[in-house]
């Protein structure tokens, strides 16, 4: 079974509206074609043939709801807050649906999941329960089986716990796993990696005023931001254990009490937690709660790696070669042979993020219609500091060769951990915390301790 193609036509007359809408909805692998007005749409294209038509109500020449009665297709009707007894009316005239503007990309993305299961193409049950979710592709048994648990998790209220190596796709999955449960809030995403250990506590918790020094009032916390929608906590065994208690009881009564406050308050909050690290092994080392880990656990994900998903990685690399191209407004370009053959070999340590970010260089660095071999740069290029390599250790290198990234990586953070903060490291990198973490955990690079007083 190949990936099935969604199509989608925006027709809006502002142009920056309907670039968004393109960016948003190709980001989610719809194939998205645009027309400013009915007339246009009539002209250029069988509106027919598409999955759902995603239109303003008020357009130059004849309103969106002439549409309804001009195709087959399904019809989402946008309009302003101040017209939504028009939009009412749209409805009654055979519009499936309205959203009003402005409005939250979620929600938007949850109406079309919603129109497409109503009302899309019917095929077999469990075809449908396989087919990829927004924003992934995939077609190996691994990927078919994950979209399959994807949507049988996706209706319960469970947490669930997604594991898997650094760029598999896991914060896709998360808000998959958000917009097929059907909560309407946007989803709160965290990174805890990210967040320094001192703050960490009071950023999920939220505080009252005076609860600590600089707490000069009182602040509601990221859990407490996530009541009726879904929290997805990445890298979960970063969180220090004072925060894990916190979030154990959290899980275990449903109520959330901010740092010093005295009483406690319910939260109806979905957990969808993610990890790269093996937590059972942090549990044996007594660096991450065992209570905590069997509350997180209760439905688990794998991420299969990039390098385990056999054709995947072609038809993948091909679907972002696309929308790479229409997101820098190049021409539209392909892989030769030997360029296909590179990234079938290659085993991708840092899977689709990597694989994304080395067609963004070949498309940048590209000439023509082909992307060669060689600019598929899966070799680790150097780095040169002031014209001399750097060296390891005191020694210069061998035979004058300079240092490769992850080289010039372990060299700074080695040199410069001492006397700056992980904040300055990341700054000084050109790159962000989060990925200052995942650089460090690859390399085997522990953040050092601060010692006590």
């Amino acid at each position: 079974m190949g990936a099935a193609e969604r199509e989608v036509l925006i027709v809006e007359d502002e142009a920056v509206i309907r670039g968004t809408l393109k960016r948003l909805l190709e980001r989610h692998s719809y194939s998205v074609s645009e027309a400013a007005s009915v007339q246009e749409s009539l002209d250029r294209f069988n509106v027919d043939k598409f999955d759902v038509i995603v239109s303003d109500l008020k357009l130059p020449g004849a309103p969106g709801t002439d549409l309804i009665s001009a195709t087959s297709a399904p019809v989402l009707i946008m309009t302003a807050y101040s017209s939504i007894r028009s939009a009412i009316d749209a409805v009654k005239l055979g519009a499936v649906d309205y959203i009003a503007k402005p409005f939250d990309h979620g929600e938007l993305l949850a109406s079309l999941e919603k129109i497409l299961a109503e009302h899309g193409r019917r095929i077999s049950s469990h075809e449908d329960d396989q087919m990829p979710i927004a924003g992934m592709i995939g077609d190996s048994p691994e990927m078919r089986e994950l979209f399959r648990r994807v949507r049988k998790f996706a209706g319960a209220s469970s947490p669930v716990l997604i594991c898997g190596e650094s760029g598999t796709g896991k914060e896709l999955v998360a808000r998959a796993i958000h917009e097929l449960g059907g909560r309407t809030n946007p989803i709160v995403a965290v990174n805890c990696a990210a967040i320094p250990e001192n703050l960490i506590e009071a950023e999920l918790f939220g505080h009252e005023k005076g609860a600590f020094a600089g707490a000069a009032e009182t602040r509601a916390g990221l859990v407490e931001s996530a009541d009726g929608s879904t929290l997805f906590l990445d890298e979960i065994g970063e969180l220090p254990l004072t925060a894990q208690g916190r979030l154990v009881r959290v899980l275990q009564d449903g109520e959330i009490r901010k740092m010093g406050a005295v009483k406690s308050r319910k939260i109806d909050m979905r957990l969808v937690a993610a990890t790269q690290r093996d937590l059972k092994q942090l549990v044996a080392e007594r660096k991450f709660r065992e209570d905590l880990y069997y509350r997180i656990n209760v439905m688990s994900l794998q991420m299969p790696p990039l390098r385990e998903r056999g054709g995947d990685i072609l038809e993948l690399a091909n679907a972002i070669l696309r929308g790479t191209c229409n997101r820098l407004k190049s021409p539209q370009m392909r892989f030769s042979k030997g360029a296909e053959r590179a990234i079938a070999a290659y085993d991708w340590p840092g899977n689709v993020r990597e694989l994304e970010n080395a067609i963004e260089r070949a498309v940048v660095l590209g000439e023509g219609e082909v992307i060669d071999e060689d600019f598929i740069a899966v070799e680790k290029p150097v780095v040169q500091e002031s014209g001399a390599g750097w060296q390891r250790g005191g020694d210069s290198a061998e035979d004058g060769q300079e240092l490769s990234l992850q080289d010039y990586f372990e060299h700074f953070v080695l040199e410069h951990q001492d006397s700056m903060t992980e904040t300055e490291l990341a700054d000084k990198l050109g790159i962000s915390r989060k990925s200052l973490w995942e650089r460090r955990q690859r390399h085997g690079i522990p953040r050092k301790k601060k010692q006590s007083a």
